[in-house]
C-alpha cells in the first residue's frame, strides 16, 4: 500500500477552479493538485497579523480555517478546560446517564480548591450543599466555577484524576488528538496541554452536537443563591453577534478565549491564547471575527452526492471506485479572490476490494495558499465486489511490477 494523490475531474467543482493540471504518473502514483486562478495571496491572509501568541479563526460549517498562528503548538489552556467538561457533562445528560434534576454535592475538596476559600472563580456553593446539575452547568458557563466543575468530576469520576483522564479519553472519541486534560476546572498543570485547533473543533462540536445546551454560552448574567454573576465573556457585549463560549486566564497561560459570533447568517470561531491581557484578549479576537466576515464569502465546491474523484482498487472486480463527500463541500475564500486553490484528494491504495458503499476510502485537502483551509473525508460512492480470478492475477503482477520499479529506482 502507498499513499496516493488522485486528480480532481475536469468540469467538477466549480467554474472558479479554472484549471485542472495534467497527471504526472510516476511509478503508479498519480499527482494531480488542482489549481484556481488568480496567483496566490501573500500568507496571512492579506498581512493581517495578530499580537497574540496562537490564534485561529473557523468556519464551522465547513471546518474551513480562515486564519491561523501557531495553531498546533501545545499551551495550557486555562479555563477553557471547562470546556470539555461541560462537553462529557452534555454527553453523559444526552444518553440518559445524568438528568438535570440530579444533585451533586459540594465536598470540602470541592469547597476548599474551588470555592469561596479558593478566591478564584466560584459559584460560592455552600460546603456539603447539594446542587442540581442544571445549576452548576449555568455556574460553569457564566461564572466559571471551579466548585462546580469539581463537583461534577468527583460525582462523575470519584476525583479530578480519574476525571482528567475520562476527558482525555473523550477528547480523543471526539477527534481532538492533541489534547490533554488532568483536571476538571483548568487550573495550571504541566501536563494538561491543549491546542487552538483543539479547541476550536471542540467549540465546533458542543455548537452542532448540543443545540439545547448551546443557547446557555450567551447568558450574559447569572443569580444563584441570591449571589448575582456576569458572564466573562466579552464578546457577548460587542454587537457583533456573539453567543459564546469562554474565557480563561492563569499566570502561566496568559488570558485565552473562545468565541463564536453570526453575521449574515455565516457561523465563525475563534481561538486566542497567550493574550498579555483582558483587553488585547477581547481586540484580537474581535479582529478575527471582523477579518471572517468582512474579508472572506462561502463557495460551493461540490454538490451534496457530487462525484469528486476516483480511488484505485485492488482486486475488485473495477479498476476504480468513485469517490463523495458526507454532504455538500464548501470552502471560504477571500471576497477579493485573491487566493490560489490547490486541491489533492489523498488516500492510502489501491484500496483492496471488497468495499462497501459509504466506507470512507480518502481525504480531500484544499490549500488556500499556503494554508490547509479544508480537509473533507470522503466516502465510497458505489459497492465493489471482488473481481475474477484473471482481474485479481493482473492486479497482483501490476502491484509486484511497481513495487520493483520504485525498489530499483530507491536504489539509484
Amino acid at each position: 500500500m502507498r499513499q496516493r494523490y488522485r486528480p480532481i475531474s475536469p468540469g467538477r467543482g466549480l467554474k472558479y477552479l479554472a484549471a485542472v493540471l495534467a497527471a504526472a504518473v510516476a511509478l503508479g502514483v498519480v499527482i494531480a493538485p488542482l489549481c484556481a486562478a488568480p496567483a496566490a495571496a501573500p500568507k496571512a491572509e492579506g498581512g493581517f497579523q495578530t499580537s497574540v501568541p496562537t490564534a485561529i479563526l473557523l468556519d464551522p460549517e465547513s471546518d474551513s480555517i480562515l486564519y491561523e498562528k501557531n495553531a498546533e503548538q501545545p499551551v495550557e489552556p486555562a479555563s477553557l478546560a471547562k470546556l470539555m467538561t461541560l462537553e462529557y457533562l452534555f454527553n453523559e445528560i444526552k444518553h440518559g446517564r445524568v438528568k438535570l434534576d440530579d444533585t451533586y454535592t459540594i465536598s470540602e475538596n470541592a469547597w476548599r480548591k474551588g470555592g469561596a476559600p479558593s478566591h478564584g472563580s466560584t459559584m460560592f456553593a455552600a460546603i456539603h450543599s447539594k446542587v442540581a446539575v442544571s445549576d452548576l452547568i449555568q455556574g460553569i458557563i457564566v461564572d466559571s466555577a471551579n466548585d462546580a466543575c469539581i463537583a461534577v468530576a468527583e460525582a462523575l469520576a470519584g476525583n479530578e484524576t480519574a476525571f482528567g483522564e475520562l476527558l482525555t479519553k473523550r477528547a480523543r472519541e471526539i477527534g481532538l488528538q492533541n489534547a490533554t486534560f488532568t483536571n476538571s476546572t483548568g487550573l495550571s498543570d504541566p501536563n494538561m496541554r491543549v491546542t487552538a485547533r483543539d479547541m476550536a473543533e471542540l467549540a465546533r462540536h458542543i455548537i452542532q452536537t448540543y443545540p439545547d445546551f448551546y443557547p446557555q454560552f450567551a447568558q450574559r448574567d447569572f443569580t444563584w443563591d441570591n449571589i448575582h454573576q456576569e458572564n466573562r465573556n466579552p464578546l457577548l457585549g460587542m454587537g457583533i453577534g456573539a453567543d459564546g463560549l469562554k474565557t480563561g486566564e492563569t499566570k502561566e497561560a496568559g488570558f485565552n478565549l473562545v468565541g463564536s459570533a453570526v453575521s449574515d447568517n455565516l457561523r465563525l470561531i475563534v481561538v486566542v491564547t497567550g493574550a498579555k491581557t483582558d483587553k488585547e484578549r477581547a481586540e484580537e479576537a474581535r479582529k478575527l471575527l471582523d477579518l471572517g466576515f468582512h474579508g472572506f464569502k462561502s463557495r460551493v465546491l461540490f454538490a451534496e452526492g457530487q462525484t469528486v474523484g476516483e480511488a484505485k482498487v485492488f482486486d475488485g472486480d473495477r479498476g476504480y471506485v468513485p469517490l463523495v463527500g458526507p454532504g455538500l463541500i464548501k470552502v471560504m475564500i477571500p471576497r477579493d479572490n485573491s487566493a490560489a486553490l490547490n486541491a489533492r484528494i489523498v488516500y492510502t491504495g489501491p484500496v483492496p476490494a471488497p468495499i462497501v458503499k459509504g466506507q470512507t476510502i480518502a481525504e480531500l485537502k484544499v490549500w488556500r495558499g499556503d494554508d490547509l483551509a479544508l480537509d473533507v473525508p470522503l466516502q465510497a460512492a458505489d459497492d465493489v465486489g471482488k473481481g475474477s480470478m484473471t482481474q485479481r492475477a493482473m492486479d497482483g503482477a501490476t502491484e509486484l511490477i511497481i513495487g520493483l520499479l520504485r525498489a530499483g529506482v530507491a536504489k539509484l
